[in-house]
C-alpha cells in the first residue's frame, strides 16, 4: 500500500462506519466514502453521512439510490414497529436481509473501477449475535468471493476487507474515535428518529451508543428525546 492508495469505507453516517472511515485515512489511504440510499426508514443518516465524508476529507463521496425497501422485510424498510422495550435477543427486525452483502459488493465495484483493493466496514463485536452479516466468518467468505468474482482478483491482485472494529465493544469504538480527534456528534445511530431531530433514545441502537459512551467515561453529544435508561 502506498500512501496514495484508495480504500473505499461504507460510510452509513453511524459512530461505527465513521470510526471505521478514519482509521482508513489514518492509515494513509485516499478516502472513498460510498453511502447507500436504500429508502430506509432514517434517512436523516445520510445527511450525517454528508458531514462525516467532509469531515474526514473524503475525495469523494457517493451517496447510491438503490430502493431496499421494494423488498421490505426489515423494520428499517418496511411497515414493521421498531423495538422500544430494551436491546432484543437473536436476529432483530432491524435486520435488513443481505444488507452488508449487497453493500459490499457495491464496494468492491468502486474499488476495482478506482483501482483499490482496500475495503473499510464497520462492523463490531456488538453486532456479532444479532446480525449474520457482522461475523468474522462472513468477512472472511467476502474476501474469498471478491478473489474470484473480479478481474483484479483472478489476475492476483487480490482484496482486503478491513473490519477495524470487529473485536471492539461499542464503548472501545468510543474510545478509539475520541483517539482520533472525531466530533463524534456528527454521527447518527437512531433506528427511529424523534421530531426535531432527536435520537429516540429507545431503540437498540440508542441503547448500544449510550451505554458505550458511560462506559467509556466521554461524554455523549448526543441529543435523545428520552435519555436511554430513563424510561
Amino acid at each position: 500500500m502506498t500512501l496514495q492508495s484508495p480504500a473505499v469505507a461504507l460510510v452509513s453516517g453511524g459512530l461505527d462506519s465513521m470510526v471505521s472511515a478514519a482509521l482508513a485515512r489514518e492509515a494513509g489511504y485516499r478516502l472513498l466514502a460510498l453511502s447507500v440510499d436504500y429508502n430506509q426508514r432514517h434517512h436523516v443518516e445520510l445527511a450525517a453521512a454528508r458531514r462525516i465524508a467532509h469531515a474526514l476529507g473524503a475525495e469523494r463521496h457517493v451517496v447510491l439510490p438503490l430502493d431496499l425497501s421494494a423488498f421490505g422485510g426489515s423494520a428499517l424498510t418496511a411497515d414493521i414497529a421498531v423495538p422500544k422495550e430494551g436491546v432484543q435477543p437473536g436476529i432483530p427486525v432491524t435486520y435488513v436481509p443481505a444488507r452488508n452483502t449487497i453493500f459490499l459488493s457495491l464496494a468492491l465495484g468502486w474499488a476495482e473501477a478506482a483501482g483499490g483493493r482496500d475495503l473499510f466496514i464497520g462492523v463490531n463485536a456488538l453486532d456479532y449475535s444479532g446480525y449474520p452479516d457482522c461475523r468474522p466468518e462472513f468477512i472472511e467468505a467476502f474476501t474469498q468471493l471478491a478473489e474470484i468474482a473480479t478481474k483484479a482478483g483472478v489476475e492476483g491482485e487480490p482484496f482486503r476487507i478491513h473490519a477495524p472494529l470487529q473485536a471492539m465493544t461499542k464503548a472501545d469504538i468510543v474510545r478509539e474515535g475520541a483517539r482520533l480527534g472525531l466530533d463524534m456528534g456528527l454521527s447518527w445511530s437512531c433506528y427511529d428518529p424523534a421530531p426535531g431531530g432527536l435520537h429516540c433514545g429507545l431503540c437498540d441502537s440508542c441503547r448500544l451508543r449510550a451505554k458505550g459512551f458511560d462506559e467509556a467515561g466521554i461524554a455523549d453529544p448526543t441529543d435523545y428525546a428520552v435519555r436511554p435508561g430513563d424510561a
